[in-house]
C-alpha cells in the first residue's frame, strides 16, 4: 500500500506550474491551470488537484490544443458573454471574461457566459463561487466526451455533464454543489483504477453492456447516470445547454473531434450568474435570512450542507501548511518532468 506524501502549499503550486511549462504550456496557461489545481487540492478534491496534470500533458501530447493561445472576448451590449478559447484550456478564457459577466450581471440582473472552442478538464465549483464571492448566485454547465450511457442504454452518448451552483452568504462559506450527472466522475474511476479497488455497484457497465465493478471494463464500456432516468434528463440538458444553445459540440460530437486520442474534451461552457439584489424585491436581507432559516434547519437535523467538508478540509490544510497525496502518484507526478 502507498505511503501518503506532505507537499508544502507553496510546492504544490510551484510542482504544477513546472510540469505544465515543461509539456508546452506557456506562462499565461500554466498560472490559470495551477490556480485551479491547487484550488482543488487546497480542499482535497483529489480528483481534481493535482492528479489531473496527466490529463494536462496528455492533452498537449495529443497535438490539437494551443499551449499559448489567447482567449478572444467579444464586444456586445446585451447579458451575453461570449469568449472563444481558440483551442486552449478552459480556464484562461475564464479568468478573462468572468469580470464581464459579473459587470453585466450587475448591470442586467442576470447574464451568462459562452466558452467556445475550449479544452476542458477542471472542476466547476471555483469558476462559480467566484460569482458568489461577487455576491451573486452562479450556476456552470459543460458536457464531455460520451462515456455515459443514458438511461436504458447500453453505449455511451452523454457526458460525465457537471453542474455547478454557488449560493453567497454573508460571512460564511457559500452553499455550494458541483457534481457530476453521472454517477462516478471519470476521475474517480481512474483513481479506483490506480488504487486497484473494485467499483461500487450501479456505476458502469461492460462493453456488451452488463453491469460491472471493474473499473478498466468500466472505462472500456459506458459509466452510468445517477439516479436513472432522472439524472439522464439532466445530462441531455446539459449537452443542449452547454452545446447546441451557445454553438458548441455535444458529448458525441466531442468524442469525435478526439478521434481516439486521450486528453480533455473539447467543447463549449456556459456559465450563469444572478444577482440577488435586483431579484430579491428589494428585500435582499430579509430573502437572504429566509434561505439561512432554510440552511440552519437542515444542519440541525443532522444533515450537512454540500461542500462542507471541503471547506473543512480547506481551512485544515491552510492550518497545517500542506496537502498530502499519495507517494506512488506524486512520483508519477515527478516522472512526467523527466519525459
Amino acid at each position: 500500500m502507498s505511503r501518503n506524501v506532505q507537499i508544502n502549499l507553496e510546492d504544490v503550486k510551484h510542482l504544477a506550474t513546472r510540469v505544465l511549462t515543461h509539456v508546452g504550456y506557456d506562462e499565461a496557461h500554466a498560472a490559470a491551470i495551477t490556480h485551479m489545481l491547487y484550488t482543488c487540492q487546497l480542499d482535497d478534491c483529489q480528483s481534481h488537484g493535482l492528479f489531473r496534470l496527466f490529463m494536462c500533458a496528455q492533452t498537449m501530447k495529443a497535438g490539437k490544443i494551443s499551449g499559448s493561445a489567447l482567449p478572444e472576448l467579444t464586444p456586445s451590449d446585451n447579458a451575453i458573454v461570449r469568449v472563444d478559447a481558440n483551442t486552449g484550456m478552459s480556464l484562461l478564457a475564464v479568468e478573462k471574461a468572468m469580470p464581464v459577466l459579473i459587470e453585466k450581471t450587475r448591470h442586467h440582473g442576470m447574464a451568462a457566459m459562452a466558452v467556445n472552442n475550449c479544452f476542458h478538464f477542471s472542476a466547476l465549483w471555483p469558476e462559480v463561487e467566484q460569482l458568489s464571492q461577487a455576491g451573486l448566485v452562479g450556476m456552470a454547465m459543460v458536457p464531455s466526451h460520451s462515456w455515459v450511457a443514458p438511461a436504458g442504454g447500453k453505449r455511451g452518448t452523454l457526458g460525465t455533464n457537471p453542474l455547478a451552483f454557488s449560493w453567497p452568504r454573508q460571512d460564511k462559506d457559500p452553499f455550494t454543489f458541483d457534481f457530476a450527472t453521472s454517477a462516478f466522475a471519470r476521475g474517480e474511476i481512474e483513481l479506483y483504477l490506480r488504487s486497484g479497488k473494485p467499483l461500487p455497484d450501479g456505476v458502469a457497465v461492460d462493453v456488451e453492456g452488463n453491469p460491472t465493478n471493474d473499473p478498466q471494463a468500466a472505462m472500456d464500456g459506458a459509466m452510468l447516470t445517477f439516479g436513472s432516468y432522472k439524472g439522464s434528463a439532466l445530462s441531455i440538458m446539459i449537452e443542449l445547454m452547454a452545446g447546441p444553445l451557445i454553438d458548441d459540440l455535444t458529448s458525441l460530437e466531442s468524442m469525435e473531434y478526439a478521434a481516439g486520442a486521450a486528453g480533455a474534451p473539447y467543447h463549449g461552457e456556459v456559465i450563469l450568474a444572478f444577482d440577488p439584489a435586483q431579484f430579491s424585491n428589494g428585500k435582499l436581507a430579509q430573502n437572504d435570512a429566509r434561505a439561512e432559516c432554510l440552511f440552519a434547519d437542515i444542519i440541525d437535523q443532522g444533515a450537512r450542507l454540500p461542500s462542507q467538508r471541503r471547506f473543512a478540509a480547506r481551512a485544515r490544510n491552510i492550518e497545517r501548511g500542506y496537502v498530502e497525496i499519495s507517494e506512488a502518484l506524486h512520483n508519477d507526478l515527478l516522472a512526467l518532468l523527466e519525459a
